[in-house]
């Protein structure tokens, strides 16, 4: 069945997409207005959804309309990071008229369904649910306020209100898709509203596929399985008949792992992140299971500032570095007035800008305060560096290391910390960097993709050999790649390789390359952009899903 005339897609759809698909994500990186992503899940379903109009493909997406947002990063009095909650506003939403309810721990929870329309800001048709109606208690209510909520039950309810929520909008709006496309595994609940509707896990299997983004199995989200059931996450499904579709004999339910298991088709998201992945998972899935890979990717045509894509077609050096200079400057004018700093275009300037996790080791440069006082304090070849990226307000540790940070730079008047790292910034940062630096623990990266935004912007990748780089790097050519740590050491002996390897790469190429041999420095900054584009544009992601997933 058909989506209803007022909701349809703007556009024919092309014959090569028209198979119907419902993409569920908790997070969705679509615009700056929009408000309800966290991080790299978001700006991969935000490309993804870009990409999908830009097809013309036959998808909708399923995600949750955040009262709060994730939080605005904000400082205190000493300059520290806050957490500040807002209330969001959003006038171009559409209210679709859609009421419905949702059980949440034995309870009816009435849920609402507001609209964005495709042609707001280029993106395929996206339904958002609320609980922020006037009919639920405040508890019902705060079930849609914050995105990733720190108490574990009403993480749960989050979760049953993307699946069964979403899955039971599409009824209400008459409208059966043939793909259901979990993008991670916070919207599997909808397996089981889909069984208690067919009664055939035949029929539920030939509809599901699911991507996994997270390459260690510590970091796949697991809940005591009668913990889930009183919350209502089986649709009312016996618990035994949960136990014989999924094969949880014990008591722990790995979301990711019954997500593949009720899956005709899954992915990781890069090559490197599903040979990871069918090592991880494929034990426990009686050999029966094959992951594919599917590499992530952004849209060029949201990221890349049009002049330096100009500059690059006319080969045009003179015009490229000029451009650069420009753009540099209003970055610049971004940290003067967060910071008071006045930085230097003309100086090599290295950014750290992606979600504070402890993996990504964020402060590993500072780590070495012998040499990294030498790296800001020398004159022949100066630097700048500047860091920005939303820690969870829960992880302390990550918070820790962000305000530690901040202190830090403020010894030098060549670094700084930035807050308010979402799509606006990001963009500004992949602009006005130089180098991108990217220094997670290998393999702990499942693909990453703010690299790739830079690149396509005139930044030089500098990282270690993780994630998406495993397909993109050549050393030298189009960026610089940080060599593998011995995995069999202990972490803090990989983490002191790493930063050996990346002192040595920057002092004695990096930096000598920029400052010297400014010809080499361009066409290694050209190579790179080159070469990121088609392959990491999500154009050609949106193809592959419906090519390896959806067919």
């Amino acid at each position: 069945m058909a989506l209803p005339d007022r909701f349809k897609h703007p556009y024919k759809i092309d014959p090569k997409f028209n198979k119907p698909v419902a993409y569920f994500s908790m997070e969705f990186a679509i615009a700056q207005p929009l408000k309800i992503y966290s991080g790299g899940l978001g700006f991969l379903a935000g490309s993804h959804m870009r990409s999908a109009y830009e097809l013309k493909q036959n998808m909708v997406g399923i995600g949750i309309l955040w009262k709060y947002g994730y939080y605005d990063q904000v400082r205190k009095g000493d300059q520290s990071m806050d957490a500040l909650f807002l209330e969001k506003y959003y006038s171009f939403l559409e209210d679709t008229g859609i009421r419905f309810s949702v059980k949440l721990n034995k309870h009816d929870v009435y849920v609402k369904a507001f609209y964005l329309p495709p042609n707001v800001f280029g993106s395929a048709p996206l339904f958002l649910l609320s609980t922020d109606v006037p009919e639920n208690d405040y508890l019902a209510q705060s079930t849609t306020h914050k995105l990733y909520d720190s108490d574990p039950a009403a993480k749960v309810a989050q979760s049953i209100l993307l699946g069964v929520g979403g899955a039971k909008l599409l009824d209400e709006l008459g409208y059966e898709p043939e793909v259901y496309h979990l993008n991670e595994a916070h919207g599997l609940s909808s397996a089981f509203y889909l069984y208690q509707k067919y009664q055939d896990l035949g029929e539920v299997k030939k509809r599901m596929v699911f991507t996994t983004h997270t390459p260690e199995e510590a970091g796949n989200e697991k809940h005591d399985i009668s913990f889930l059931d009183g919350l209502g996450f089986f649709s009312g499904l016996p618990l035994e008949h949960v136990r014989e579709i999924t094969g949880v004999q014990d008591n722990t339910f790995n979301h990711s792992l019954v997500a593949l298991k009720l899956a005709r088709k899954a992915n990781g998201v890069s090559k490197l992140h599903g040979e990871v992945a069918n090592k991880m998972w494929n034990p426990h899935l009686d050999g029966k299971a094959n992951i594919t890979h599917i590499t992530n990717a952004q849209s060029r045509k949201y990221w890349q500032k049009p002049m330096l894509l100009e500059a690059l077609k006319d080969n045009d050096d003179k015009a490229l570095r000029r451009r650069k200079l420009r753009l540099k400057q209003e970055l610049f004018d971004v940290v003067a007035d967060q910071t008071g700093e006045i930085m230097n275009p003309e100086v090599l300037t290295i950014v750290w800008a992606r979600r504070f996790a402890g993996y990504k080791r964020a402060d590993l440069i500072t780590r070495n305060e012998e040499r990294f006082h030498k790296l800001m304090t020398n004159t022949k070849h100066p630097v700048q560096i500047i860091w920005a990226g939303k820690p969870y307000p829960m992880d302390y540790n990550s918070i820790s290391t962000f305000n530690k940070l901040v202190h830090l730079s403020r010894k030098y008047s060549n670094a700084a910390v930035l807050v308010g790292y979402e799509l606006q910034l990001s963009r500004l940062l992949k602009n006005g960097a130089d180098v991108w630096l990217n220094n997670p623990r290998v393999p702990r990266e499942a693909s990453g993709t703010s690299g790739m935004s830079a690149a396509m912007n005139a930044a030089v990748n500098f990282s270690t050999y993780d994630g998406w780089v495993r397909e993109f790097a050549h050393h030298g050519s189009n960026s610089f790649i940080i060599p593998e740590a011995d995995l069999s050491l202990p972490e803090h002996e990989q983490d002191a390789q790493d930063l050996d390897n990346l002192y040595n790469i920057l002092e004695n190429e990096i930096l000598p390359t920029y400052y010297s041999e400014p010809e080499k420095w361009m066409q290694i900054v050209k190579s790179s952009m080159l070469d990121v584009v088609p392959y990491f544009d999500s154009d050609r992601m949106a193809y592959e899903y419906y090519d390896k997933m959806y067919s």
